[in-house]
């Protein structure tokens, strides 16, 4: 019964972590889709190019997330 009290006091930090690595997951799958259909669909360019376009970018949408969700 103990462990019991103890699980809630520790859900909010886990929480609140989860919302922020979910925030940034998000972002940056967004960001990779978003530019290899346009890519690969309004630009024409190739699957490779498309996809490497798409994983630098969504790298970097990553890692921007990242930085705002530290302020």
């Amino acid at each position: 019964m103990m462990g019991d009290d103890a699980l809630p006091a520790a859900e909010p930090w886990r929480s609140e972590e989860m919302k922020k690595r979910r925030h940034i997951a998000l972002h940056a799958s967004a960001a990779a889709a978003f530019i290899f259909v346009l890519q690969r669909y309004a630009l024409g360019a190739t699957l490779e190019l498309s996809l490497l376009w798409a994983l630098a970018l969504g790298g970097c949408a990553a890692g921007l997330a990242y930085s705002q969700s530290n302020r």
